[in-house]
């Protein structure tokens, strides 16, 4: 079901409400490529390879989108009003009272009962016919607000088909500049591209009129009726030819296909490569300053780092850095927590999890003054317990680092926009003594090499 209703939804942070339903998020998926986040069961209804994000319009790879258990933990103590009654209190609370008082909500607009309120908002979001509604083309700028059952009317209105004209006009001369040894009659074209999602033939339309502009209208009228999403989809696929025309300066839309391909098998191939299978991991975060503000203007929060494993039939884990900190820490510190994931190997290993976990925020100067941190896993804590869904909750150091430190021009932490942290995970008992040490060797050095001469400088020292 779709998210939560309230009456201060408008009020709330927008980085809380989902782009698909616009209603407050309920078990947030994160798109990876992009960090905006959209309900379970609005990225459930996807039927593609691919989930474009309607707030950038950036893909993700539905196998790279993840629940977003540390972002759904912070939105309990979100201030909620109910839609129903006066009732104040927690989202962390809001279901259990809306199961309890508001078991057969009636919809305000057409005076509808349901079995539920996630029923409810399924009426409001796709049926309801009193309900008002934007425009198909309010991004073309037809931006009248109408009521569901006028939207055939609406349809055709002289501002509506004003809108329609001027975008079909810009794909026109898109079409002109484009054809360059065969002359096409975009028209035509167009309309047999229509007939194609109408899934029918053009002799099927029962249009009596010869008049190929008529003909085209008629079929872009039935489109916006039966396949309203697919007709937005395919207006908007087609100016965005005209932007891609103009920034690869003229290369075919193959090429930009094949381009954008090898641009994801390339980040693919780029986060394989640090994956690792020895409890260690060196996370490189490129586009600091960018991300930096991304999480001062709290569009993404905190960011995480590729999974690493503890064997390659052990356990999995990740860190969930907060750039500008979190909770108490926001704004003074830099955050850093340790993350553990659902793995397959889970049922033939030990919980809760226990050992010891240490972060090392690299100096990129001879200097090498690293800055080294750990902790102890609390094993009451259900962070370290064995992961029932995609991730426990984060769990680490909130003042990990000053944020004046890093933001000091010219620090040795940042360096062409880029930071490198350490995750090292202690599964021998490396002595505290010893950590500053251990993080001061070669990072290039084979682990076992480095594990030898750790054993080797712990010897020396007990002589």
């Amino acid at each position: 079901m779709p998210g939560f209703n309230a009456r201060n939804i408008r009020v709330l942070d927008t980085k809380f409400i989902c782009s698909v339903c616009s209603f407050i998020l309920k078990d947030p998926m994160q798109l990876i490529c992009c960090g905006h986040r959209i309900c379970q069961v609005c990225l459930q209804r996807q039927h593609e390879m691919n989930m474009k994000c309607l707030q950038c319009s950036m893909e993700t790879f539905l196998s790279q989108v993840m629940i977003d258990q540390g972002f759904k933990n912070d939105m309990q103590s979100l201030p909620i009003e109910c839609s129903f009654c006066n009732w104040i209190g927690f989202l962390k609370d809001y279901q259990e009272h809306l199961d309890q008082h508001h078991s057969n909500p009636i919809c305000e607009y057409c005076n509808q009962q349901f079995a539920s309120v996630e029923n409810l908002n399924e009426h409001k979001i796709s049926t309801c016919e009193n309900i008002f509604v934007n425009c198909l083309l309010k991004d073309f700028g037809c931006h009248e607000q109408i009521h569901r059952y006028n939207l055939l009317i609406h349809y055709s209105s002289e501002e509506h088909r004003n809108t329609l004209m001027k975008v079909l006009h810009q794909m026109n001369n898109y079409s002109l500049r484009s054809t360059s040894v065969v002359a096409v009659d975009f028209n035509t074209v167009l309309f047999h591209e229509l007939c194609e999602i109408l899934e029918m033939s053009p002799d099927e339309l029962n249009i009596s009129s010869s008049n190929r502009q008529e003909q085209l209208n008629t079929a872009l009228f039935q489109c916006q009726i039966k396949c309203p999403t697919l007709t937005l989809n395919f207006l908007e696929s087609k100016i965005s030819l005209q932007e891609i025309d103009k920034s690869w300066n003229g290369r075919t839309v193959n090429n930009v296909s094949i381009q954008n391909d090898l641009t994801k098998l390339k980040k693919t191939d780029e986060n394989s490569q640090y994956v690792s299978y020895d409890g260690t991991l060196i996370w490189k975060i490129t586009n600091v300053q960018e991300k930096m503000i991304d999480a001062q203007s709290e569009r993404q929060t905190s960011i995480y780092s590729p999974p690493f494993y503890s064997s390659s039939s052990g356990y999995k884990m990740c860190a969930r850095l907060y750039l500008n900190g979190d909770g108490n820490a926001r704004r003074t510190h830099m955050s850093l927590f340790f993350v553990l994931m659902r793995s397959p190997n889970d049922p033939i290993l030990p919980f809760p999890f226990k050992y010891k976990v240490t972060f090392c925020l690299y100096d990129q100067t001879s200097s090498a003054r690293h800055i080294i941190d750990s902790f102890r896993p609390d094993i009451r804590s259900s962070s370290f317990q064995r992961p029932r869904s995609e991730m426990n909750i984060a769990s680490g150091i909130p003042k990990f680092l000053p944020l004046k430190r890093i933001q000091q021009e010219g620090n040795s932490y940042v360096r062409d926009d880029t930071m490198f942290i350490k995750i090292m995970v202690d599964f021998v008992g490396i002595h505290s003594t010893l950590l500053h040490y251990a993080l001061s060797l070669n990072p290039g050095l084979p682990t076992h090499i480095q594990q030898e001469m750790i054993n080797q400088e712990a010897e020396r020292r007990s002589q």
